[in-house]
């Protein structure tokens, strides 16, 4: 499915929301890409790694930004990875857009769930707030 997405989002057709996230490696410094959905909330954009620990997060830390691009367009921004204090209401949102797509990485946990399960899933998933540069 992941292939797909990106297969679609590279040719500059959104599905659900999608863009493809491209990111420095931290290592390589080459360009590394993968579909993601951003959220808006509050005015406010964030990625979500429901996936987890993935080498996009990695290197979005490292790098601390990226581009999010949609064919041939691509936004630069400026990224901040969110306190798990902070992320509740985030995953909420993200689940309530999203949990069709990737629920399965949720281990049950919805958008109905309270803060407090909310809370203890959230080590488990890095959220960056971003800034659009460009």
């Amino acid at each position: 499915m992941n292939r797909l997405v990106a297969w679609f989002t590279r040719r500059g057709i959104s599905v659900f929301g999608s863009q493809e996230l491209a990111v420095r490696g931290r290592k390589s410094g080459e360009w590394r890409r993968t579909p993601v959905n951003p959220l808006t909330v509050d005015g406010r954009q964030y990625l979500v790694a429901a996936r987890g620990h993935v080498q996009w997060t990695h290197n979005m830390r490292a790098a601390g930004g990226g581009e999010l691009r949609l064919g041939r367009t691509a936004q630069a921004f400026t990224a901040v990875e969110v306190p798990d204090a902070e992320k509740p209401a985030l995953l909420r949102a993200y689940l309530k857009r999203w949990k069709a797509e990737v629920g399965a990485f949720f281990d049950g946990v919805g958008p109905d769930s309270s803060d407090e399960v909310l809370l203890r899933i959230a080590h488990k998933h890095p959220v960056f707030r971003i800034t659009l540069t460009s």
